[in-house]
Parts: structure tokens; C-alpha cells; sequence
């Protein structure tokens, strides 16, 4: 037979331990801030960008340095009979030294080229970090609406539940109708339906996160159980794009493509002209001289130059790639700055849409359908009103207050796109002067 003093001794020794591993296994509530910063700090791909851009400015020093000198040991002029070293006159053991001088002013332009991409990748980074705290934005928002829609459903699942079972005491007195417990019930699994249906879509995004924030697709996410839901007045689209012509890094990285195109086609052009190489050497002689004394040393001087000969075939096309290269990064700059507008005016329209639904929803759908549901609850309870009107009026407050958590989050995202749009924080809308 059990002791229930010793259990009860048992129970108050494991409890501690119990919440320690429950506090363990529940992660406390990120924070939108947080997350960014998490991803900002681990996620592979912009790590990726990032290494990629400075391997790139590794270049510039590279290709502004003269090529390195070539050393030579030559044996000249050994006849071939007795190979000796001091029958020839000619004979000599050599060792030279040459050096390539590129035509002014290459260098300089392979340098302002390999500068000028190294400066586009680095904007790109800045540009992809800026679409990372757009995604995490938006993930962190999702997960906040769809907690809040579990919350919502499973409120409305234990309301129907005490619906269901108001309708079973009134058909058992004769009161009410078996249609009415059917009803219910039929209701009930509807929200048991939606309620399976969301928990797999906050996995889904939950592991959609933990993809950006570089952790494993299965560690836990817990969001706080509140956050701002008042969606700021934002700066006029006209503002917004001026800004993003000065802010935005995917402008700045055309713009460095371009001029790296451009500094590129010049060198093409700067190609019709010859390299020079310059070589230096020095022969040691064996022997005497017929006439007397050992025979003196030789020193030699080069002077090369390459000959453009296939210049139609060679400089000429390569000034062609280079340029139709050049007109495709200015195609891609004028593209980039229409999808900018583009992206600006769509981000704007969906936000001013949410705001505004926002506010309906706040201000006077809800609280009208909240009325109507405890108006029509009371009315039934003294059979005034029957059964499915009450559940139609409980489904429409169920999906205003699902719709309103939504807007909300949309609007939030909107925002997100806003501002990864501009490329830079959003400015506070300037003042009308107009009105006043």
C-alpha cells in the first residue's frame, strides 16, 4: 500500500526539478529587434555576400601592380663539337632579367574597374542585409498572427463548447432542438479543422525563420503575447522615392557596375596600344683574345613591343563586347531605378490599405459584432433568437477578430517592404503647409 505522505514528499523534491525542465525546453519570447539582430549576425548567405565582397576588394591592389620581372639563365653560342666554354668567341653564360611596362594609363584604369566592383559588392551586401530584416520582419509578423489566430480559435472553441452544451440542456428539457446540438458540434469541428490548419502553418513559418536566423529548422520560437498595433502615418510617395534615389543600395550597385563597365571599355580602347618589354642581361666569356688578354664580358638591352596586327579581330572586338557590356549595366541601372518605383508604390498601397482596414475593423466592425453576439447569446438563452443565427453571428466575430490580427500583421509587412524598398529608414511625413 502506497504512503501518500511519502508521495506528497516526492512530489514537493521532483517539482523543482519539473520547472526547471519545462523553463528549459520553453524558449523565452523573441523580440522583432532580436531576431533581426540574430539574423543580421548568422545568417549563411548574407556571410556569403559578405565574403564574397571582400575577396573582391582584395583585387584592385592586385591589378594595379606591374606584372613580376622574369629571370633568365641562358648558355649561348656553345659549339657543338667540345661544348667548351672558352673556344668561341660568342660563347657565353647569361643571365638576364625583363620586365613588362603595360601603355600608360592601363593600370590605372584595371584598378578604378576592380575598384569600382568591389564598391558594387559592397553595396550588395548592405542591400541584401536590408532584404534579410525585410524577411524577418515579415516571417516575425506572420508567427504573431497566427498566434494570435490560435488564441482566437481556441477561445471560440471553448465558447462553442459551452454552446454545444446550453443546446443539450435545452433539447433535454424540451426546450430546444437536436438540430441545435448538431449545429454545434458541426461548428465545433470546424474550429478544431482551422485550429490543425494553423498550428502547420506556424511551423512552416517557424521553420522559414530559423532558416533566416541560421538555426536549425526544428528549434522551438516562442513570440511575446503582445506588440504595437498602431500602424505610423508614413512620408509621401514622392518623398519616399527621392529618398530612395539617394539611399537605396541596389541603385548605388548599378551605378558601380556602371562605371566599372566604363572604366573596363576604355582599357578595351587603351588595347590598340603596345605593351613594352624591356629586358636586361649580362654574358660571361671565357678565354683570351687572339690578340692577348681575356675576353671581356657582354651586356645586352631589349626593347619589345607587341604588334596589333589582328586589331579587327581582336582590340576591335573586345571595344564592342566592352561597350555593349557597358550599355546593358546602364539598361540595368534604368530598370532598377523603375522596379525601386515600382516596389515603393506597391509597399505604400498595401499599407495605407491595412491602416485603413485596421481601423475599421478596431473602431467598428468588432466591437459592433462583439454587441451583437452577447445581444443574441442572452436572447437565445430565453428562446428569443435560435441557434444558427447565434452561430453565424459567433462565426463573424470569429472572422473579424481573425481578419483584424492579419491586417495588422500585413500591415506591419508592408512597412518592412517599405522601408527595404527606400533602402533606409522611413522619414516622418512632412507637414502640409497648404492648410494652414
Amino acid at each position: 500500500m502506497t504512503n501518500p505522505i511519502k508521495n506528497f514528499a516526492f512530489a514537493l523534491l521532483l517539482a523543482p526539478l519539473l520547472m526547471q525542465t519545462a523553463q528549459a525546453e520553453t524558449p523565452p519570447p523573441l523580440q522583432l529587434d532580436e531576431a533581426v539582430a540574430l539574423a543580421l549576425a548568422a545568417n549563411p548567405g548574407l556571410a556569403a555576400r559578405q565574403s564574397r565582397a571582400e575577396a573582391l576588394a582584395a583585387v584592385p591592389e592586385q591589378v594595379a601592380t606591374l606584372p613580376d620581372p622574369t629571370l633568365s639563365l641562358n648558355a649561348l653560342s656553345f659549339p657543338t663539337d667540345t661544348f667548351s666554354g672558352s673556344q668561341e668567341a660568342m660563347t657565353q653564360r647569361q643571365i638576364g632579367i625583363g620586365l613588362t611596362l603595360p601603355f600608360p594609363g592601363k593600370l590605372g584604369l584595371r584598378e578604378q574597374a576592380a575598384d569600382s566592383e568591389a564598391q558594387a559588392a559592397g553595396q550588395d551586401v548592405l542591400e541584401q542585409s536590408q532584404l534579410l530584416e525585410r524577411n524577418v520582419r515579415s516571417a516575425w509578423w506572420s508567427l504573431f498572427y497566427l498566434d494570435r489566430a490560435l488564441d482566437i480559435v481556441l477561445r471560440n472553441q471553448a465558447w462553442m463548447r459551452q454552446l454545444n452544451t446550453i443546446a443539450e440542456t435545452r433539447y433535454s428539457t424540451g426546450l430546444g432542438m437536436q438540430s441545435d446540438v448538431l449545429l454545434a458540434q458541426v461548428e465545433l469541428s470546424k474550429l478544431l479543422e482551422m485550429e490543425l490548419s494553423l498550428r502547420a502553418s506556424r511551423r512552416n513559418m517557424a521553420a522559414r525563420m530559423n532558416a533566416l536566423l541560421g538555426r536549425q529548422a526544428f528549434t522551438a520560437i516562442t513570440l511575446p503575447g503582445q506588440a504595437s498595433e498602431a500602424l505610423p502615418p508614413v512620408a509621401a510617395r514622392e518623398q519616399l522615392i527621392a529618398l530612395a534615389q539617394e539611399a537605396r543600395p541596389l541603385l548605388a550597385t548599378r551605378r558601380k557596375l556602371l562605371d566599372a563597365a566604363e572604366a573596363r571599355t576604355r582599357l578595351a580602347e587603351k588595347d590598340y596600344y603596345p605593351d613594352l618589354k624591356l629586358g636586361l642581361a649580362y654574358g660571361f666569356r671565357s678565354g683570351n683574345n687572339p690578340t692577348g688578354g681575356t675576353r671581356a664580358d657582354l651586356a645586352s638591352v631589349t626593347l619589345g613591343i607587341n604588334l596589333p596586327l589582328f586589331a579587327d579581330s581582336r582590340q576591335g572586338q573586345a571595344v564592342a563586347q566592352r561597350k555593349a557590356e557597358r550599355q546593358q549595366q546602364d539598361y540595368e541601372l534604368q530598370d532598377s531605378v523603375l522596379q525601386v518605383t515600382v516596389q515603393i508604390e506597391q509597399a505604400l498601397a498595401e499599407y495605407q490599405s491595412a491602416r485603413e482596414q485596421a481601423a475599421l475593423f478596431k473602431g467598428g466592425l468588432i466591437p459592433q459584432a462583439q454587441q451583437t453576439v452577447s445581444a443574441m447569446r442572452a436572447a437565445y438563452q430565453v428562446n428569443k433568437v435560435d441557434f444558427l443565427n447565434l452561430a453565424r453571428a459567433q462565426v463573424t466575430l470569429y472572422n473579424y477578430e481573425t481578419q483584424y490580427w492579419k491586417t495588422i500583421s500585413n500591415g506591419w509587412q508592408a512597412l518592412a517592404n517599405l522601408q527595404a524598398a527606400v533602402g533606409a529608414p522611413l522619414p516622418a511625413p512632412k507637414e502640409n503647409t497648404d492648410e494652414q
